[in-house]
């Protein structure tokens, strides 16, 4: 169901009184009564209907629609959301993808069940890493990464193949050797990995995290590459060589380089070099991942502005946002470094005001960048809040970063980015 339909459904019961969480229900198991009622839709919208969880009141009766038919439960509360709604909101926008990892694809795994219904692009979590696939040189591991890739694709979902290349999953022995031996060792690596999911995967994350961390030292911060294993190896060489080898083994794939924080305009002024210097040397880059992970204090202006910086230097480039989460928490920066100061838990209940300011800022977010066209893909890291690595990370504290709870219910997060009337 589009906006479209979902607007004729909203249209349709304009005198009657419903709040924006009932319009959203209502547009589960009474969505093809009610077009009948007004006099348009079609059948199969009444076949549609997903048993996933809106954590709702009752829906109310309407009076000028027949009784419909009762509907099954759904696995954790008495709530509808229609199959496919999340991703058909922005059908006439972009591709709304999530992450999961092998182990969850099981018939009965809540977020895979989410993600089989609601998304559209799938990235692996780490089964596509080169210490899952090929922790010792010259033995490749495919079984796990094969599994999550023709999972999603059975269940009509893209594939975005993160990471060719990451220093924080990369062997040690991948550095060893000469400059020319490192070069070949990458080579030969990506050369095998994109050949064998060739048919399967048509985006590839090529370089993940090469710009420079150093953003808190102003102007005396060192940037643009980011000081990793692979830099100390053979300098900045390391992402022309990636990007180069994956080209030739895929000619029609999409290459990404993808970072984390181009909402800090520090960091991204060096991730807008590093790319000015791929494309002066002719290396084939189709586009840009912004990773945002986000805090509930981050400036949308400057998140949207990581699209608009790209846009405005590179004509035709892709923008794909990647791993899109919002912590609940404003820790300062030694929480990151050493797990100090951090904030303390919030408990297994979140705050409402809390999810309503969360709320608030991915509505700002969304709406800027449905009017980017140069946007494809945007995807979630992860799909239940209980899947989060925030949950971890810095520290091991509750955190609520995504759109669905840890029960599958829809949070005010998915009603505001989806329903413009929903009262926040």
């Amino acid at each position: 169901m589009g906006r479209k339909l979902a607007n004729k459904i909203l249209e349709c019961v304009d005198m009657i009184e419903f709040t924006a969480r009932d319009r959203l229900k209502l547009l589960g198991g009474a969505s093809a009564l009610l077009l009948s009622a007004c006099g348009g839709g079609n059948s199969s919208t009444s076949n549609e209907i997903l048993s996933l969880p809106l954590n709702s009141a009752p829906a109310p009766t309407v009076p000028t629609a027949p009784t419909p038919t009762p509907l099954p439960p759904s696995p954790t509360g008495d709530g509808m959301l229609v199959d496919g709604f999340l991703r058909d909101s922005f059908s006439n926008n972009f591709k709304i993808g999530t992450a999961i990892t092998a182990n969850r694809i099981t018939e009965n795994d809540l977020s895979a069940q989410i993600a089989k219904a609601q998304f559209n692009s799938i990235t692996p979590e780490y089964e596509l890493k080169a210490d899952q696939i090929a922790p010792v040189e010259g033995v490749f591991n495919f079984v796990e990464a094969d599994r999550i890739v023709d999972w999603a694709i059975a269940n009509n979902m893209e594939v975005r193949g993160h990471a060719l290349v990451w220093h924080e999953a990369t062997p040690a022995y991948f550095y060893e050797g000469t400059p020319a031996q490192i070069r070949a060792r990458l080579e030969n690596y990506i050369t095998t990995v994109v050949n064998h999911f060739k048919d399967r995967i048509k985006i590839w994350d090529v370089v993940n995290e090469v710009t420079s961390v150093d953003i808190f030292n102003g102007d005396d911060g060192v940037g643009p590459y980011r000081d990793t294993p692979w830099f100390n190896a053979v300098g900045s060489d390391y992402i022309e060589w990636a990007f180069n080898a994956a080209r030739a083994a895929d000619p029609e794939a999409q290459l990404f380089l993808s970072d984390y924080e181009t909402e800090n305009p520090i960091k991204r002024a060096w991730a807008i070099e590093i790319v000015r210097n791929l494309i002066s040397k002719g290396v084939p880059i189709n586009g840009v991942g912004h990773q945002f992970h986000l805090q509930l204090n981050t400036d949308p202006a400057q998140t949207l502005a990581a699209i608009t910086a790209v846009d405005n230097e590179f004509a035709g480039l892709i923008n794909h946002v990647t791993e899109l989460d919002v912590s609940c928490y404003q820790d300062p920066g030694s929480c990151w470094e050493n797990g100090t100061n951090c904030d303390a838990d919030l408990g297994s209940t979140p705050p409402a005001a809390l999810l309503a300011d969360q709320a608030r800022l991915l509505r700002t977010i969304f709406d800027g960048l449905a009017l980017k066209s140069s946007v494809e893909t945007v995807s979630l890291w992860g799909v239940r809040d209980g899947d989060s690595w925030l949950n971890e990370s810095p520290t091991t504290r509750f955190n609520y970063p995504l759109l669905f709870d840890r029960n599958g219910d829809v949070k005010p997060a998915l009603e505001a980015i989806t329903d413009p009337n929903y009262v926040i």
